[in-house]
């Protein structure tokens, strides 16, 4: 049984993912194919599509995912707003365990500055609101 992870990376960041791939590469194709087939262009684009599996992974509680597909979504044009938004979305269908994956998620992005270009320099209007 392999246990070396190959050189070639998940596209997510899941190491044990390119583990399994060792263990059948014919399975971890089709997977890959599924996966593009799922989250890839279509009449959604990727990045609201990965909005859908952060609201998922969310109320599920599964933090590493919602960091992983949040920094997917970012690459493909999602905003901090958007995703703030999406997270608020996922909170009324999966509670609190899902704002607060999402807001740690968020605020981990935040913190290593994947967001310098897409955070706006004003609060967003849902925000100032709140303030009134």
């Amino acid at each position: 049984m392999p246990t070396k992870i190959s050189k070639k990376r998940d596209a997510y960041g899941y190491s044990e993912m390119e583990w399994a791939e060792q263990l059948d590469p014919e399975y971890a194709a089709l997977r890959a194919e599924l996966r593009r087939m799922a989250i890839g262009e279509g009449a959604l684009p990727v990045k609201v599509k990965e909005m859908v599996v952060i609201g998922i992974l969310a109320a599920r509680g599964l933090q590493y995912g919602v960091t992983a597909h949040m920094r997917n979504a970012v690459s493909h044009g999602a905003t901090f707003d958007e995703l703030f938004e999406a997270i608020k979305a996922a909170h009324v269908a999966g509670g609190g365990m899902a704002y607060s994956v999402g807001i740690r998620a968020l605020q981990e992005l935040e913190q290593d500055g994947v967001f310098k270009q897409t955070r706006p320099a004003q609060p967003s209007r849902s925000r100032s609101k709140a303030k009134r």
